[in-house]
C-alpha cells in the first residue's frame, strides 16, 4: 500500500504538469481563434444592428426578431464569406421563414404541422439549389416559424419573412462591400499550425537533450492538440481556393492559395510523424541509464528553428527558401551511425527523424526527390 501511495505521489506532479500543458495549448489556441474572429464578429454586429434598425424604424415592425437573426446566421463569425455561401444562407433563411409564415397561417402549429413544413421547405430549397446550407437553413427557419406563431408582433402576415429578407439583404451587402483578402485567413492558420509544430519539436528536443521523460510527454500532449488547427487550416485553404475560382478579385491569388492547401497536407504529415517520434522517444529516455539521444535533440532543435522560419514565411507570404535551407542542413546531419554510433535504439529514433525532416523540407517547397537526397546514405 505504501509503495502504491508512493507511486501515486510520483505520478501526481506529472499528471498536473500534463494538465497544465493541455490547458496552455487550449488557451493559446482559444486566444488565436478570438483574434481571428474578432473582425468578422464586429462586422456581423454592425450588420445585425443595421438590419434591426431598418425593419423597426423604416418598415415599422415593433419586434423585428428575424432581421438580426438572419443577418447573424448569414455572416457568422468566420472570414469564409464567399458570395455563394452568403447567398445560399440568405435565400435559405428567407425561404424557410416565408414558407413557415404561410403554412402557420393556413394550418396553425403543432407536431404534424412542424413535420409538414419541414418537408415542404426542404424540398423547395432542394429544387432551388444544390447547396446543403440553403436546405438546412430553410428547414430550421420554417420550423422556428411554426413553433413561434406570434405573427402579429412582427408586422402581420409575412412580416417575419420581410424581416428575414431585410436581414439577408444587409448581410449580403456587408459581404460584398467589405474588403477581404482571401489569403489572410489561410495565412494566419498556416502560421499558427506551423508554430505549433515548431513548439512540439522544441519541447521534444529539450527532453532528448536532458533525458527528461516529462518533457517528452509534454511534447506528445502538445502534438495531439494540434489537429484542430490543422483541420481548420485545410478547410480555410479549400474554401479560399474555391472563392479564387469564381471571384475576379481573388483570381490572381489562386497559385498561393493552392500552395497553402498543399502545404497544409505536408505539415499535417509532419505533425503525425512528430507524434510517432515522441512516443518512441519516451521509451528511450525513461530507462536508467538513458539512451544516447543528446545529439538527436540538438538536431531537432535546429529543425524546430526551420519550422519557426517556415511559419513566419507562410504567415507573411514571403519566400520559404530560408526555412528550406535550414531544414536541408538538418537533413544532412541525420546520420544514425554518427549521431548514435553505439546505440541501436537511438539510431532508430534518428531514422524516424529523417522522415519528419523530409516532410518539413517538402512543406518549405523542396521537391521530394531533393529532400530525400539531402539525407546521408545508410
Amino acid at each position: 500500500m505504501a509503495d502504491a501511495r508512493a507511486a501515486d505521489g510520483r505520478r501526481l506532479p506529472s499528471d498536473r504538469r500534463s494538465g497544465r500543458v493541455v490547458l496552455e495549448a487550449q488557451t493559446r489556441q482559444g486566444w488565436a481563434r478570438v483574434r481571428t474572429s474578432f473582425l468578422p464578429v464586429l462586422q456581423a454586429a454592425v450588420a445585425v444592428s443595421i438590419a434591426y434598425s431598418i425593419a423597426h424604424y423604416v418598415v415599422g415592425h415593433p419586434y423585428p426578431f428575424f432581421a438580426p437573426v438572419c443577418a447573424w446566421v448569414v455572416l457568422g463569425f468566420t472570414m469564409d464569406r464567399s458570395l455563394r455561401r452568403v447567398g445560399e444562407l440568405a435565400i435559405g433563411v428567407a425561404v424557410g421563414v416565408g414558407l413557415g409564415d404561410l403554412l402557420s397561417h393556413l394550418i396553425g402549429s403543432g407536431w404534424w404541422q412542424i413535420a409538414l413544413v419541414l418537408v415542404a421547405s426542404a424540398l423547395v430549397a432542394r429544387f432551388l439549389d444544390r447547396g446543403a446550407m440553403l436546405t438546412t437553413q430553410a428547414g430550421v427557419q420554417s420550423m422556428v416559424l411554426v413553433g413561434l406563431p406570434a405573427a402579429a408582433v412582427s408586422g402581420g402576415a409575412f412580416g417575419r419573412w420581410l424581416d428575414a429578407a431585410i436581414g439577408g439583404a444587409v448581410a449580403f451587402l456587408v459581404a460584398v462591400l467589405t474588403p477581404h483578402d482571401p489569403r489572410r485567413h489561410p495565412r494566419a492558420l498556416a502560421r499558427r499550425a506551423t508554430e505549433e509544430l515548431a513548439g512540439v519539436l522544441h519541447v521534444l528536443a529539450r527532453g532528448l537533450r536532458t533525458s527528461d521523460a516529462q518533457e517528452v510527454d509534454d511534447a506528445l500532449a502538445r502534438a495531439r492538440l494540434t489537429q484542430p488547427v490543422l483541420d481548420e487550416w485545410s478547410d480555410a485553404a479549400s474554401s479560399a481556393r474555391e472563392l479564387a475560382r469564381v471571384a475576379p478579385a481573388s483570381f490572381r491569388h489562386r497559385d498561393e492559395l493552392g500552395r497553402l492547401g498543399a502545404t497544409s497536407v505536408l505539415v499535417d504529415r509532419a505533425v503525425r510523424n512528430a507524434r510517432v517520434l515522441a512516443r518512441r522517444c519516451r521509451a528511450a529516455v525513461e530507462v536508467d541509464p538513458p539512451h544516447d539521444t543528446g545529439e538527436l535533440g540538438a538536431r531537432l532543435d535546429d529543425l524546430a528553428r526551420a519550422c519557426d522560419e517556415l511559419a513566419a514565411a507562410l504567415g507573411s507570404g514571403r519566400s520559404t527558401d530560408r526555412a528550406a535551407a535550414v531544414a536541408q542542413e538538418v537533413a544532412r546531419a541525420l546520420d544514425p551511425y554518427v549521431l548514435a554510433p553505439d546505440d541501436w535504439q537511438a539510431q532508430s529514433l534518428v531514422l524516424l527523424a529523417r522522415s519528419l525532416t523530409v516532410d518539413v523540407q517538402e512543406a518549405a517547397g523542396v521537391r521530394q526527390r531533393d529532400a530525400r537526397a539531402a539525407l546521408p546514405e545508410l
